[in-house]
């Protein structure tokens, strides 16, 4: 459509149009920012559970694990000869170790030179027939062989390895290495190969290593076929005096009690260790999680009790043209401010959650509450709830008992009162983000999923229909005014024609 400006009426039709419009422009402005201010929430109510979110992982991966609270310290008397660590012992341990024997891998190694020269080569090039299938059988980390259940008969698992023309000797080395229970090395300058065992031991009356198959793979290499001929030594185990006992293990890591003991050298005297909780460790994770409960709790508090100021609505894009980028941006801070004022979901959280942490744990005796341990809420009301640690006692409790403290964190009693304090935390922070998620989605959700989802594709809607009909309204004005300049023009023709006939 061609628009006329007002060369005949001198009049600024677009400035008029623009004026006219701005009016009718108001309740689409209306709907825009009510569209802003629901995705603003929409966003505040997302940071919410994502600190609920971040605290419920924080329980989960902290005072919601028992091995959290069996921390250790070991003393061992000869560290360089044996090394001690707690695995899964709940109580304090001790004992006394001699090192009579380390634990050995058994080897193999070519008998003589062999032919390969280049392990590059295909094995086509080297002079091997193929296909054939190679076998492994290893020592595994138990002392003895991988089985496995052949038509109801329990036979050993060798590794097998099907060899092909295409294949270099490279290749296998790495699908050995990779795969099965040993170590396979090449010197190309002694042109000798050698085998051995990733594990450790002696598997009584039979050779750790064998080796088999279909073809000539391992004769080419000049390999014997076990650990225990030409070339070849026997795996040893450890052998160890453990708090007077004579015992004996394929490995120099074993487990004794839920503790790990690892023997490094043979020892003439008796080496003796003892454990006692690791208390700063489990100290320190007990104040990550008051930490990260206090900060959750001021932002949802914050959030709460933030002010609104209704005159600050958010800015249309003429608006913001209009200002600099410094005053838009302290303009969106009132306006953004507010968005979950006094918001019902939230403060019913936060009464829940100091419900479920001060109240104590029915069915334990002893350590049964925060303040049984040293935590207790500030005196200052204003906070909220924020928790406070008085270290000397909660260290005190730690020395004492650490495991009646995972006890009152994640007793799992029938009622909530017989609940631990973490345990109870947990199923609030999982209903009110439930409830949160239901009201402000995820990232990734559509839309019409959740309530204020709904709202925003509503307004959408709304403001495409209001602005098709904007259009044709500005349409419809260029029409009017256009329509005007022609018959003005018509008539200033008209007089001009009029003046000259009669002059």
């Amino acid at each position: 459509m061609v628009r006329i400006s007002g060369l005949a009426s001198g009049m600024d039709i677009d400035e008029l149009v623009k004026s006219m419009m701005q009016a009718e422009r108001v309740p689409l402005d209306k709907l825009t920012q009510k569209k802003q201010y629901s995705e603003w929430q929409r966003d505040d109510y997302r940071s919410i559970n994502t600190a609920l979110s971040e605290l419920d992982t924080l329980i989960r991966d902290g005072i919601g694990k028992q091995s959290s609270f069996i921390k250790k310290k070991v003393s061992v008397s000869n560290p360089d000869a044996v090394s001690v660590r707690n695995v899964n012992s709940t109580s304090d341990f001790s004992g006394n170790v001699q090192v009579n024997g380390l634990a050995k891998a058994a080897t193999m190694t070519s008998t003589e030179k062999s032919a390969v020269t280049d392990p590059k080569k295909k094995l086509s090039e080297l002079g091997f027939t193929t296909p054939q299938d190679i076998t492994i059988l290893a020592i595994n980390k138990d002392g003895g062989f991988d089985m496995e259940d052949k038509d109801g008969v329990t036979v050993e698992k060798p590794y097998t390895l099907t060899l092909s023309g295409d294949d270099t000797l490279e290749s296998v080395i790495n699908k050995v290495n990779a795969n099965s229970g040993v170590t396979l090395f090449f010197d190309e300058a002694s042109q000798q190969f050698s085998i051995t065992a990733k594990n450790t031991g002696d598997v009584k009356d039979r050779a750790e290593i064998e080796l088999g198959g279909t073809g000539d793979f391992f004769n080419v290499l000049k390999m014997a076929s076990n650990n225990e001929g030409t070339g070849g030594t026997k795996g040893e185990n450890a052998s160890i005096v453990y708090n007077g006992l004579e015992i004996s293990r394929p490995s120099n890591t074993f487990q004794i009690n839920g503790a790990e003991i690892t023997v490094k050298q043979k020892t003439t005297d008796t080496v003796t260790f003892s454990s006692t909780a690791d208390v700063d460790a489990i100290l320190d994770t007990i104040t990550q999680f008051v930490n990260k409960y206090n900060e959750v709790i001021k932002k949802v508090q914050d959030k709460t009790g933030e002010a609104k100021y209704r005159s600050f609505t958010p800015l249309t894009s003429e608006q913001k043209k209009a200002m600099t980028e410094d005053e838009v941006k302290l303009w969106e801070e009132k306006a953004k401010s507010g968005t979950l004022k006094s918001d019902s979901t939230l403060k019913s959280l936060l009464t829940t959650m100091r419900s479920s942490l001060y109240t104590s744990v029915d069915g334990i005796t002893g350590k049964n509450s925060l303040s049984s341990l040293g935590i207790t809420t500030t005196k200052n009301y204003l906070e909220g709830g924020k928790l406070m640690i008085d270290e000397d006692k909660l260290r005190a409790a730690i020395s004492e008992d650490p495991n009646a403290i995972y006890d009152m964190f994640m007793a799992n009693g029938p009622e909530k009162s017989d609940k631990g304090l973490a345990r109870r935390l947990r199923d609030d922070i999982e209903s009110s983000m439930k409830v949160i998620t239901e009201k402000a989605g995820k990232a990734g959700y559509v839309n019409n999923n959740f309530t204020l989802g709904k709202l925003v594709d509503g307004l959408d809607k709304k403001i495409s229909t209001f602005e098709a009909k904007l259009t044709k309204l500005e349409s419809r004005y260029y029409n009017q005014f256009t329509a005007m300049e022609k018959a003005i023009q018509k008539a200033n023709s008209q007089s001009a024609s009029l003046a000259s006939y009669f002059s």
